[in-house]
């Protein structure tokens, strides 16, 4: 049962404000005391001309619902305060009927393609991949419980003017043993001396551009190289992908687009939207605003065609409801001319283009950079993540079957919740032995709840009866309230486009569970004993499903 909608079906009954100018009013009192919900009668005010605290004496007399403990007016609020046995009761019943499916909305609202993750070609991911990575996948997983198909795209950085610096730097330096006994680093280290070079040597530069310019006009050595770099690099990603669990459903490139950006200059053209400027081939925007940069004076493309391209080919290929790109804050401005650009060739799908920004993940204060070799490798990163958790696993559960399973999933699972509990847009510092602990606000402890209360269960070890399921005390109340929650939590990830939500809301679960756990006598054996089994099993239900929405494991044992 909505409890919320129940509140906003009692006072359509004697308003006559609409219903969602209802919904929207309704509070949450920060005193629990006060009730569960409340609506406040000043909106009436300004209607009725009267005092918003007799507004709301005079519509309490007439409000009835028996779902409801209480019913009083509190100076200009209504507050309701739940019937507490009941709310218990109807949420774990529907959780035990819907088991990991509670909170699904199961219509078919289209597709949404996700162009997340995106690394480049011959370069390690770093931290600084993790965030697209895992932002695109959790929002994937959400997308897709509410009723969605996401189309996960990884736009693989496998084009551009880097490739020819790339190459320069292969054919001064390079060594093809090393690059095929160690592809990555290798390769890695070739384009920080490239940059470092071109700082003395601007020549270098030059250089680089005129074999991107081959590579493009199909010159059979630039394309060998980069075919080459391209294999090698896709290889180590995918090894990396594995460990974070994430799939894809399409690795189309830059590259791909090669043969779809003339169509679209072409189309400029004819809109008579394309022109020169200094060379160049801009097309115009707002008055204040810079024009969009299509084509370089020597004719070469840039970001935004292969883009515009992209968009598209997504457009045709998907028919999409709406599409995503998971791209770093600092590419807001790249995604408006995107937008403004298709506005201009006539596309209003473009207002269904979305860009999912996020904020910087900094390590003692300083940004990340791979261009100067200021880098952390995702990949040690990781490893050192099972390292720690395993240490943990050793200290507090020496017998635990599977302990390197177990480890993996604790120590990967922890820096993707880490991630994901900040807020999209806030830039964070990583530190890894804040971020593998067992207590406090990380993955693990959620993980660890969650594997308390499967402990819990085993020792039980008895079948769940769905139909005695009352329970009145606060802290039974506390949990199921929580749990009544969920599938609004999911509605507010999605509209938000924010899996901080969800993260936020299992330690919040987490810590109501625990608190249960240590005020109540879950295996007293009395009357209650099925209800309380219920709420421990309605708990770990949504428990591993929060956690699996953001790509997170949940083990039974830890």
């Amino acid at each position: 049962m909505d409890f919320k909608q129940e509140v906003v079906e009692t006072i359509a009954k004697v308003v006559s404000l609409p219903k969602e100018k209802i919904e929207a009013l309704i509070e949450r009192p920060k005193n629990v005391k006060l009730g569960d919900y409340a609506f406040p009668t000043f909106a009436l005010a300004k209607i009725e001309h009267k005092n918003p605290a007799v507004i709301a004496s005079e519509l309490t007399a007439k409000l009835v619902n028996d779902n409801f403990a209480e019913i009083v007016a509190v100076g200009p609020y209504i507050n309701f305060a739940i019937d507490h046995a009941k709310l218990v009761s109807v949420t774990l019943k529907k959780v035990l009927a819907d088991q990991d499916k509670y909170g699904d909305q199961d219509t078919n609202q289209g597709n949404v393609p996700i162009d997340m993750s995106s690394p480049n070609i011959a370069k390690p991911m770093s931290m600084g991949h993790l965030r697209s990575t895992v932002i695109g996948n959790s929002i994937a997983k959400i997308l897709q419980k509410i009723g969605f198909t996401p189309i996960k795209i990884n736009y693989l950085g496998d084009y551009g003017t880097q490739f020819g610096k790339l190459i320069t730097a292969y054919k001064l330096w390079g060594n093809e043993e090393a690059v095929k006994k160690d592809p990555i680093t290798n390769l890695f280290h070739y384009y920080v001396k490239f940059h470092e070079e071109a700082e003395k040597d601007p020549k270098l530069e030059d250089e680089g551009r005129a074999w991107f310019k081959k590579l493009e006009e199909g010159d059979a050595e630039a394309v060998e190289l980069w075919q080459w770099f391209r294999e090698v690099s896709l290889q180590e990603f995918n090894r990396i992908y594995k460990e974070l669990g994430v799939t894809f459903d399409s690795y189309n490139g830059e590259a791909f687009f090669n043969d779809k950006m003339q169509p679209v200059v072409d189309e400029l053209r004819a809109k008579n939207l394309l022109h020169e400027s200094r060379g160049a081939q801009v097309v115009d925007l707002d008055d204040d605003e810079n024009p969009a940069l299509i084509l370089k004076s020597d004719g070469t493309s840039l970001y935004i065609t292969r883009d515009l391209a992209a968009a598209l080919y997504r457009k045709k290929e998907y028919a999409f409801a709406m599409s995503l790109y998971v791209a770093g804050n600092e590419q807001s401005g790249h995604f408006k001319q995107l937008k403004q650009v298709l506005g201009k060739m006539g596309y209003d799908w473009q207002k269904d283009i979305h860009h999912i920004p996020f904020g910087l993940i900094t390590q003692n204060g300083k940004k990340l950079s791979t261009r100067k070799g200021n880098v952390v490798f995702l990949d040690n990163v990781l490893k050192d993540a099972v390292k720690l958790a395993l240490e943990q696993i050793e200290a507090k559960n020496p017998n635990l079957a599977n302990k390197e399973q177990v480890a993996h999933q604790v120590g990967v699972g922890a820096v993707i919740f880490h991630d994901l509990k900040n807020e999209r847009l806030d830039n964070f510092d990583f530190n890894l032995n804040e971020v593998v602990r067992f207590e406090g606000d990380t993955g693990p402890y959620v993980q660890y709840t969650n594997a308390r209360a499967q402990s819990i269960l085993r020792k039980a070890n008895v079948a769940i009866d769905d139909t005695k399921l009352a329970l009145s005390d606060d802290w039974a109340f506390a949990v199921a309230k929580d749990i009544a929650d969920f599938p609004a939590i999911i509605q507010k990830a999605f509209e938000k486009f924010e899996p901080s939500v969800i993260a936020k809301y299992s330690l919040n679960l987490s810590k109501k569970f625990n608190k249960y756990y240590a005020n109540v006598r879950i295996l007293n054996q009395d009357d209650e004993l099925n209800a309380r089994l219920a709420l421990v099993q309605a708990t770990s239900i949504v428990l591993t499903e929060s956690l699996r929405l953001l790509g997170v494991d949940a083990p039974k044992e830890m």
